[in-house]
């Protein structure tokens, strides 16, 4: 065994004890100091190297999930968006499913899926209304978002997967089956995924149809087009590629939230700000997640919008003018920037961002979805 694999294996063997303090949330184990000797080297070999950090970086994420699931998840299984009145959303309902899966929470799935069964699933044709109001008790918008039916039809096809449980598969394909048959359209820049059933549509904007590339949730469609092949989840996935590459406006060339594709090009949709923001925010942590060939060149155009904690923002952007607004703060939103270095520059991600912890939820939830990422995929960048 060489110098360096002998130093390597007793980090691995310190960090294995923090690991398993951090997943178990004893400060003590944390604070407690180690005795010198204590720390033995074991002998490794590469594949047993590669297990061990496997297994720390699962104990790490399994402790972070706990602090986000108290603090943003309710006992119900509601999962609470703090910002906004408390609200709940499709979103962080299907948010909140994926991350329990990925921790291997059966109990937290199970309770998060019976509220988002019990208290969303008001429309007839299968798809989630979007939004529920703690105020009044009751669903506040009807209409669907595009994007949390799909993060909970992925995340229950994840659900039955890891937890042998077949009734969440049959809940996905339901699911998967009314996003292909109500969402899923025809435009002259080809196929695309409406944001709603209603409301987005050609004769629903003066502009329309009018699109948001961030409901594109690119790790999901191969899961889509299995839960409903009936439907082309490959032309609508290498078409939203197509025009996310398509939409660079502005001096600073980046896509806005809200887009018209009603017209013979591309433009910012008349109804909504001109902006890249709070939404276009994740394209570059789904494009990561991907991970597919496409999907890593699509990203690389994101490398600049946060360069490190020795730069500013990232801010929300006027993709007319290219002026920078409101700052995106939160340590989730410069996260999921830097996750995207990591899968396109392969550029480790700084320390503090995997430490700091946000109050609300959004970013909270960013930074909780690339941390999964990281230790799935990408552990070299941790």
């Amino acid at each position: 065994m060489t110098a360096n694999t002998r130093i390597l294996a007793a980090l691995v063997s310190a960090c294995l004890q923090v690991g398993a303090a951090a997943a178990n949330d004893t400060l003590e184990a944390l604070t407690a100091p180690v005795a010198p000797g204590t720390v033995v080297a074991p002998t490794v070999g590469p594949k047993e190297t590669r297990d061990i950090i496997s297994q720390v970086s699962r104990n790490w994420f399994q402790g972070e999930w706990r602090a986000y699931a108290s603090t943003f998840i309710a006992a119900d299984g509601r999962v609470v968006d703090n910002a906004n009145g408390g609200a709940s959303h499709s979103e962080g309902q299907g948010y909140g499913l994926l991350l329990a899966a990925m921790a291997d929470d059966r109990e937290a799935f199970q309770l998060i899926w019976s509220w988002t069964d019990g208290h969303l699933k008001s429309r007839p044709d299968g798809l989630l209304s979007w939004r529920w109001d703690p105020q009044k008790g009751a669903i506040a918008d009807k209409n669907n978002a595009t994007d949390g039916d799909i993060l909970v039809a992925w995340a229950l096809s994840e659900g039955a997967r890891r937890f042998s449980k077949p009734e969440y598969l049959t809940a996905a394909k339901k699911i998967a089956q009314a996003i292909g048959a109500q969402t899923l359209e025809d435009s002259p820049h080809g196929p695309i995924l409406l944001p709603g059933a209603a409301g987005f549509a050609r004769d629903d904007q003066p502009d329309g149809p009018v699109i948001n590339l961030s409901y594109w949730v690119f790790p999901a469609f191969s899961t889509l087009k299995a839960l409903a092949p009936e439907y082309d989840w490959d032309a609508v996935r290498e078409n939203g590629l197509k025009l996310l590459g398509e939409s660079r406006f502005g001096p600073r060339g980046l896509p806005a939230d809200w887009q018209s594709v009603g017209g013979p090009s591309l433009a910012p949709a008349k109804n909504f700000p001109p902006q890249f923001g709070y939404n276009a925010i994740r394209i570059p942590l789904y494009l990561a997640w991907d991970g597919e060939d496409a999907s890593r060149r699509a990203l690389r155009r994101f490398a600049g919008l946060w360069r490190g904690k020795s730069s500013a923002g990232p801010f929300v952007i006027d993709v007319d003018s290219g002026a920078t607004g409101q700052a995106l703060d939160g340590a989730g939103y410069r996260l999921a920037l830097a996750l995207g270095r990591c899968a396109s520059l392969e550029q480790p991600v700084e320390g503090d961002l995997l430490t700091l912890r946000d109050p609300l939820y959004y970013p909270a939830t960013l930074r909780m979805l690339s941390l999964a990422v990281l230790q799935e995929r990408f552990p070299q960048c941790l």
